[in-house]
C-alpha cells in the first residue's frame, strides 16, 4: 500500500492548469465517468469543452488502461474531423480532458429531434466521417464506438469524430477487445474475433441505414439477442424497399457496408474503396477535407443544441455511494493509486513546440 500522506503538489509537478482556469458554463453532456462542460480558458477567452471524469469511479469501472488510452491516442491525433485534445491535467479527484468545442451538438440528439435527413444531407455526414476515419486508420487506430453519439457537428455543418474512449492501436491479436455498443457493432467484435478498421465502416452501414428507416438493422435488448440476430439474417436492402428519396447507390453502400463476413465488406481494403463507391460520385474530397463546401445542414448555433444541460453541483450518479466507489475514494489517499494516473498532463503548445525543436533538429 502506498503512503496515506497524499498531497495536490504530488501531482505531475510540471503540471500548468488546473480547474480554476476555467470558467465553466453549463453542461453539455455525461459520459460513464462524469460529465462534460461547455468552459472557457479564462487566459485566452477561447471556448472548449471539457470532459470531467472522477477517478473514484474510473477505478471502480476497473477502466484506467481505458482513460490513459485514450489520452495516449488524442496526443498524436490532430485532424480537421475529429475532436482534437487542446489539455490534459489531473487533480486528487479527477481527470480533464479539455477538446475542441462542438457548437452544433451530436447526430444523435439530432436525429432525435429531425427523425430523418435527406440522402444529400445524409452523403455530407458520411462524408465527413469517412475522412476522419481515413486519417485515424493510416494512423494505426481503429475507432470501434462509431455511433450517433460519438458524431458531432461543428459550426460549419461537418461532423466529427469524437470519444477514443476503447479505440486501440491495432494490433494482429486482438479478439480480447470487445468492447463496443451493442446495435453498431461488428460481428467479428460480437463473436470476439480478431478485428479490423472494417468494423469501423460495419457501424457506418448502421447509421446511414438507420437513418434511411428511422430503425436500426440489428435489434434486441441485450448484446446476446442482438448477436443472435446478426448471425441469424444478413440485412440487404431490396429494392423495393428503398424509401423515397433515396438511390439504389445508397442501398448498394449500405448493403456492402453491413457484410457479414469481413472480406466481403466494403472497406476491408482500406478508406480508398470506400471513396469511390458510386454514392460518392461528385465530391469533390479536398474541397472536404478543407471545409469548403456548404454543408446541406447546419445546426443553428442559437439554438440548444444539447439536451444534457444540468446545473452544477446536482450529482448525476445513483451510484455515487456505491461501496466499490466509495472504496475507491478513499484509495485516491494513496501516492500509489494517484501514480495510475501519471503521465495525463498535456498541453498542445507545449507539444507543439515539442515537436517544432525536433523538426529544427533533424
Amino acid at each position: 500500500m502506498g503512503s496515506c500522506n497524499f498531497k495536490s503538489e504530488d501531482l505531475e509537478t510540471t503540471q500548468t492548469f488546473s480547474k480554476s482556469q476555467f470558467q465553466f458554463h453549463y453542461c453539455i453532456g455525461k459520459g460513464g465517468f462524469g460529465k462534460v462542460w461547455k468552459v472557457e480558458y479564462k487566459k485566452t477567452k477561447d471556448s472548449f469543452a471539457m470532459k470531467e471524469m472522477a477517478k473514484a469511479r474510473i477505478l471502480a469501472k476497473k477502466s484506467v488502461n481505458s482513460v490513459m488510452n485514450e489520452r495516449k491516442i488524442l496526443s498524436y491525433l490532430k485532424h480537421p474531423f475529429i475532436v482534437n485534445m487542446q489539455f490534459a491535467f489531473q487533480d486528487r479527484e479527477n481527470l480533464y480532458l479539455v477538446m475542441d468545442l462542438m457548437p452544433g451538438g451530436d447526430l444523435r440528439y439530432h436525429l432525435g429531434r429531425h427523425k430523418r435527413f435527406s440522402e444529400e444531407q445524409t452523403k455530407f455526414f458520411i462524408s465527413s466521417v469517412i475522412l476522419g476515419l481515413e486519417y485515424i486508420h493510416n494512423s494505426g487506430v481503429i475507432h470501434r464506438d462509431i455511433k450517433p453519439e460519438n458524431l458531432v457537428f461543428d459550426s460549419k455543418g461537418y461532423l466529427c469524430i469524437t470519444d477514443f474512449g476503447i479505440a486501440r492501436v491495432w494490433v494482429p491479436d486482438n479478439a480480447k477487445d470487445t468492447s463496443g455498443t451493442p446495435g453498431y457493432m461488428a460481428p467479428e467484435v460480437m463473436c470476439r474475433l480478431n478485428h479490423g478498421v472494417s468494423v469501423d465502416y460495419f457501424a457506418i452501414g448502421v447509421i446511414v441505414y438507420e437513418i434511411m428507416f428511422g430503425v436500426r438493422p440489428y435489434l434486441g435488448k441485450s448484446r446476446k439477442e442482438i448477436r443472435e440476430e446478426i448471425l441469424a439474417k444478413q440485412v440487404q436492402i431490396k429494392k423495393e424497399d428503398i424509401p423515397s428519396g433515396w438511390s439504389l447507390e445508397a442501398s448498394d453502400f449500405v448493403n456492402r457496408l453491413l457484410q457479414r463476413k469481413p472480406i466481403q465488406r466494403l472497406g476491408q481494403n482500406g478508406p480508398k474503396e470506400i471513396k469511390e463507391h458510386p454514392w460518392f460520385k461528385g465530391i469533390d474530397w479536398n474541397q472536404m477535407l478543407n471545409k469548403q463546401l456548404v454543408a446541406s445542414f447546419i445546426p443553428n448555433e442559437a439554438e440548444d443544441n444539447f439536451d444534457s444541460r444540468i446545473q452544477m453541483g446536482n450529482d448525476p450518479w445513483k451510484d455515487a455511494n456505491s461501496e466499490a466507489v466509495q472504496q475507491s475514494t478513499l484509495s485516491l489517499q494513496n501516492n500509489s493509486t494517484q501514480d495510475l494516473f501519471k503521465g495525463y498532463l498535456y498541453d498542445i503548445n507545449q507539444n507543439n513546440n515539442s515537436m517544432e525543436n525536433t523538426m529544427k533538429n533533424k
